[in-house]
């Protein structure tokens, strides 16, 4: 088992080497549950399913609560399974503090809300930042960042303002991504 940290919390993501498929759809039925719990309704609930769990997919999931879209996805782990996983994980934990009262439910909305584009807007910064469309490394993304950053800076000469506006909503998307 890893640890990782995701959002704060430290996850401990098991190795999973069997029946990915049955705990990709049991992972999903928890997603639904755990949401649940907060008065969400299945329908207002969509996740993205890879046919096969085994396969190195990123897991996402939406829902809508009092008109907001909200939205958490992971790509990090090896399988599609595994990402589902985190997911899981991080909107139990999410979940169980708004339960227990540490957080309000205006904080749970704002921790998640995303606009119904955000994919596209992800690839979108990849493109902006000059990096391929699955690079996941935060250590290349901002090295990236600050060699265009640098370049475009308004006070450099040759800068260019909204070149370095749009370089610097490139790294924020792409940072919210990965955090």
């Amino acid at each position: 088992m890893a640890i990782i940290k995701v959002k704060g919390f430290d996850i401990r993501v098991p190795v999973i080497r069997d029946s990915y498929n049955r705990r990709t759809v049991q992972y999903a039925n928890s997603i639904i549950e755990t949401l649940r719990k907060i008065g969400i309704t299945e329908d207002d609930i969509s996740i993205k399913q890879e046919m096969s769990g085994f396969r190195s997919a990123p897991a996402s999931v939406s829902w809508y609560v009092d008109g907001y879209h909200l939205y958490y996805s992971y790509k990090l782990a090896q399988k599609h399974v595994e990402n589902l996983y985190v997911v899981l994980t991080v909107i139990e934990l999410e979940v169980k503090a708004v339960l227990a009262g540490q957080k309000t439910m205006e904080e749970f909305i704002k921790e998640f809300t995303e606009g119904h584009d955000v994919e596209e807007q992800r690839q979108e910064a990849r493109l902006t930042l000059g990096i391929g469309p699955e690079v996941v490394d935060t250590a290349v993304i901002d090295a990236a960042y600050k060699d265009l950053a640098k370049k475009n800076h308004p006070d450099m000469p040759g800068g260019d303002t909204e070149k370095f506006k749009a370089i610097n909503r490139a790294h924020k998307i792409l940072k919210r991504e990965l955090r």
